[in-house]
């Protein structure tokens, strides 16, 4: 009884009552949004920002911040996407890709962690860096013509799902489990929660930190080759943007922006959300221009309830610490009566 009412109250089941109610508002209004294809195109659909949450989970839960991400993903796909519509094989541009996302995620981590640049701060100058590193890779032309079958990839499914998400999901799952039933995994809470007690306990929250930005930008590199899969082209803009989505999903899925609260599974639904907003504009008959005002409002909101929720915990143990240093003499005084 205790562990349900513990998973009842989970940050978790509240982010998934929160896209399950969404999605049925939706629906009431133009029912056609309930439809099992419509639903399904969701989920497909985000699969490129559940890369993305997942992967800035690590550095938030850490107590950091990485705007880096967007960028990250389109120097990822711009360079990907270039080698194999030059012919190279597979693993040689899913390779190059990766190498992108380890190069940035060990200069975002080198500059927080030995640097001690604070972390918005560092990863705002590396995504302008890399952003303009996009541009010139790029010339500033789009990359087009890729190999059919690489397109193809992401068109591919299994019982209406595609095999990319699918993917995702089982990587969210193993990524869940590492981070809340091995004992590394739970270093990233600890260090977010209380970074001084975590180094006094002997948790090595430098290399926690490291590991977390790049953990982050290979994710991000993952999400690059998602969407040169999905979109079958690459603009120098590609990504642009998408720091904002995917720290919004992490926030609407539960992951604290103080650090040490949330889970991947969080960020994974909160990438739904965010996913479908331009979808159920259409459907509400809205234009999408209000997309990125939707997400803007959306993160606002959420950070605000967060932070009010996190001062009332802190107001309600500050009281009951006070509450038995008051109770403790007194008790002490009427043993001492007897």
């Amino acid at each position: 009884m205790l562990n349900l009412k513990k998973i009842l109250k989970s940050r978790e089941i509240t982010s998934l009552a929160f896209v399950v109610l969404l999605f049925v508002g939706v629906g009431a209004i133009n029912p056609n949004f309930l439809s099992s294809q419509n639903i399904m195109l969701s989920l497909n659909g985000s699969v490129v920002f559940t890369m993305l949450a997942v992967g800035i989970a690590f550095v938030i839960i850490t107590a950091e911040i990485d705007v880096s991400v967007g960028a990250t993903l389109g120097l990822s796909a711009a360079v990907s996407a270039t080698l194999l519509r030059d012919g190279a094989p597979w693993g040689v541009a899913i390779s190059a890709a990766l190498a992108v996302g380890l190069v940035v995620g060990l200069i975002n981590g080198f500059g927080v962690v030995v640097l001690k640049i604070p972390s918005i701060i560092m990863t705002l100058g590396v995504n302008g860096v890399v952003r303009g590193l996009c541009y010139v890779y790029t010339n500033g032309k789009w990359v087009e013509n890729l190999p059919f079958a690489y397109k193809a990839l992401s068109q591919a499914m299994v019982g209406g799902m595609t095999w990319f998400y699918l993917g995702a999901l089982l990587l969210t799952v193993a990524i869940h489990l590492f981070l809340t039933r091995t004992r590394w995994g739970r270093y990233f809470a600890a260090v977010g929660d209380n970074a001084g007690g975590a180094t006094l306990i002997g948790i090595p929250v430098g290399r926690t930190k490291m590991v977390g930005f790049v953990l982050c930008a290979l994710m991000a590199a993952v999400a690059g080759l998602m969407y040169v899969s999905r979109i079958g082209f690459v603009t120098p803009t590609a990504g642009n943007g998408y720091e904002m989505k995917a720290i919004a999903a992490c926030v609407l899925g539960g992951v604290s922006l103080a650090g040490g609260i949330g889970s991947v599974v969080g960020a994974a639904l909160g990438a739904i959300i965010m996913a479908s907003i331009g979808r159920i504009l259409v459907f509400l008959q809205f234009s999408s221009d209000y997309d990125n005002t939707i997400t803007g409002i959306l993160l606002i909101t959420i950070v605000v309830v967060d932070a009010l929720m996190q001062r009332r915990a802190a107001e309600k143990a500050r009281r009951e610490r006070l509450t038995a240093r008051i109770a403790e003499p007194a008790a002490a005084k009427g043993g001492e009566e007897q």
